[in-house]
């Protein structure tokens, strides 16, 4: 099966630093397979026939805590999981100059439908479309600080997602198929 790792909080502001090349050496140390990144941010690309999302959740967060002695969150997502994703994100919805558009990866025990009910969205501001396990939001660039998501900032919530723009949604789902040619041993269920 071929996953990726979203980590939470690292190499942001100066904080958590992990380098790229040493994470790639604590994920193949931990049995992982084709193991490749992308970007500082802490999207690690791998294969593995062994465990389920939960398990490689909990055995990717302890290497990490042994290490580099760091207590980061870790989110898997399979490229089924990518798919589907890819399905509902419109082409519209871009990372530049005029929008910012970012995929909020959410934690299983946070219900994306529950939450964008408590959410304060400005009509004609906000855009959000929520997914299985994710929102996927969008906003002009001018209008951000008057956005009703900037109210997640610092919630419980907030604690409990991982986020990616666009574009780099986009690379790794590209990234996730370019191994999909790659021979596997089987796959197991979520």
């Amino acid at each position: 099966m071929i996953y990726v790792a979203l980590l939470r909080g690292i190499n942001v502001g100066g904080k958590n630093t992990i380098s790229m090349d040493k994470l790639k050496e604590s994920f193949i140390k931990s049995g992982m397979q084709s193991v490749s990144t992308y970007i500082n941010s802490g999207n690690i690309i791998f294969t593995d026939t062994i465990h389920t999302k939960k398990e490689l959740e909990e055995l990717l967060e302890a290497a990490i805590a042994e290490d580099f002695s760091l207590e980061i969150k870790v989110l898997i997502r399979t490229l089924p999981d990518f798919e589907l994703l890819m399905k509902f994100l419109p082409a519209r919805f871009t990372n530049d100059d005029q929008r910012k558009s970012d995929v909020l990866f959410l934690w299983e025990e946070i219900d994306g439908n529950a939450l964008t009910e408590k959410l304060t969205l400005r009509e004609g501001i906000d855009e959000l479309i929520p997914v299985p396990g994710a929102l996927i939001w969008s906003v002009d660039r001018a209008m951000v600080s008057k956005s009703g998501m900037m109210k997640l900032v610092g919630s419980a919530e907030y604690k409990k997602m991982t986020i990616r723009n666009v574009n780099t949604v986009r690379k790794l789902h590209s990234l996730m198929w370019e191994q999909k040619d790659e021979p596997s041993t089987g796959e197991i269920p979520d």
